[in-house]
């Protein structure tokens, strides 16, 4: 098929807490994301795609940005301050693109946009449930149509949150993946997450009253991706009704995973833990971009940039950290990453380096999970990181702290910046003292419901 003469539009669904390992086309046993599957046929699929610097908002400034988190000086969900580098909405928008943010106001990593459309993807309704990616739908799709009939092509960016919690799919979705009894007196998996102070008001708000079985949140999770799933399915229908498909650029990705039941991190995104950091990755460009194509090597999210502006043949100095997946897919790559840094500022902070083999996780200020200083898990003996073996195993947390605080060096030297992990002090909203025991910060940290969380992602734009 050859490549379309036109312009190409983009079109990024930046799918908030979406794990790949949920993903039916990433090999999860349950059919969560049939519509993604055929999409990822249609193109090709990163099947090692990683996301180093969680959670949303310094995930989303790297995706949008193509640079690492010294790079755009953002680590924290509660960022304060801009994001330090050029943005993929500033750039199109400069060559003349319209360029739509859909679900994502008020955040500094998605500054750049010329509209900003909001939707309901956290408060549910009369029925308990939040329709969520059908409510984006509602507002997406109009626009959709509007930029389909201007003349000049388009960039839409759209975040899904389905898979965030709290989960909430609507009728039949929420017992799908479940077919057991929730509500079990004999069942007491529930217990360690109803007694988690920080979480438990936020948890009780919307999971219902009398569940016992974890297994039946974490099919509300499954549940949602499958209906969000649906509802994008919608989203290309449309796509391909307005004649657009043939010279659409589309993206598939995510911010962060999701820790379920895994760590003691219970329906949440902390902790570095892989079920964190690994996200989808799927491009799809008719003419540009090959059907049925796997890629098997590392790509993290700050590649996404380099990679859609190569795509779409834009031309623009940016020096990104990230780098372009484009000689991934000809196999003509000679570049591959096998170690990188991973942050976190979430509820926790925290850093470390991964690698094939090892992972290191160092905590800077002590967590609420109580969890030890220094983890380090064998990821080819535990892939699932159960067991720390960092008091078994000193020479290899040696080795990674020092191969960790070499690249953060020579970063700092590159960039011109602390190490934004030192500096930002105020990450988790209670001022800028560092926490000095997990009975402090345990006691501290709390969220109360669905409105309350929504309220720690959004900030009023900079008119």
């Amino acid at each position: 098929m050859p490549a379309s003469q036109k312009t190409p539009n983009l079109i990024v669904f930046g799918i908030d807490s979406l794990r790949r390992d949920r993903m039916s086309c990433y090999g999860y046993g349950k059919l969560t994301t049939p519509h993604m599957d055929k999409l990822a046929s249609e193109g090709v699929l990163f099947e090692q795609h990683f996301s180093p610097s969680i959670p949303t908002t310094p995930a989303y400034a790297s995706m949008l940005t193509g640079k690492d988190c010294f790079g755009t000086d953002v680590v924290a969900l509660r960022h304060k301050g801009a994001v330090g580098a050029k943005t993929l909405a500033e750039v199109l928008g400069g060559i003349g693109y319209n360029t739509t943010c859909v679900g994502f106001t008020g955040n500094p990593s998605s500054r750049g946009f010329d509209s900003y459309l909001d939707y309901e993807a956290w408060v549910p309704d009369e029925s308990g449930k939040c329709p969520k990616a059908e409510n984006l739908n509602e507002v997406a799709i109009p626009e959709l149509h509007r930029l389909a009939n201007d003349d000049k092509p388009f960039f839409l960016f759209l975040r899904h949150m389905d898979p965030h919690s709290p989960y909430l799919p609507p009728k039949p979705y929420e017992r799908i993946f479940y077919g057991g009894e929730e509500c079990d007196p004999s069942n007491r998996s529930m217990e360690p997450v109803y007694n988690f102070k920080p979480f438990a008001d936020f948890l009780k708000s919307w999971i219902p009253e009398g569940v016992t079985d974890q297994e039946y949140v974490s099919a509300q999770y499954d549940g949602a991706v499958a209906y969000m799933d649906a509802c994008i399915q919608n989203l290309l229908q449309t796509v391909d009704s307005l004649g657009l498909a043939e010279d659409t650029l589309i993206v598939v990705t995510s911010d962060h995973g999701e820790t379920l039941y895994e760590h003691n991190c219970f329906f949440d995104h902390h902790g570095l833990y892989d079920c964190t950091l690994v996200v989808p990755l799927i491009i799809k460009f008719p003419g540009k971009v090959p059907a049925r194509h796997r890629v098997s090597d590392i790509s993290v999210i700050s590649d996404i940039m380099p990679t859609v502006l190569e795509l779409m043949g834009v031309e623009e100095q940016l020096e990104p950290d990230g780098q372009s997946l484009v000689p991934f897919i000809t196999g003509k790559s000679d570049h591959r990453v096998s170690e990188f840094y991973i942050t976190e500022c979430t509820w926790m902070r925290k850093h470390g380096w991964r690698t094939p083999h090892w992972k290191l996780i160092r905590a800077l200020e002590p967590d609420f999970h109580f969890k030890p200083e220094i983890e380090l898990y064998n990821l080819i003996e535990d892939p699932q990181e159960n067991n720390n073996v960092a008091e078994k195993e000193p020479g290899i947390v040696e080795l990674l702290t020092a191969r960790m605080e070499a690249y953060i060096l020579n970063r700092e030297e590159q960039t011109g910046r602390t190490n934004p992990m030192y500096t930002n002090l105020g990450w988790h909203g209670k001022g800028d003292a560092p926490f000095t025991s997990s009975q402090q910060a345990y006691e501290t940290l709390h969220i109360g419901d669905a409105r309350v969380a929504r309220s720690l992602q959004a900030k009023q734009l900079n008119k």
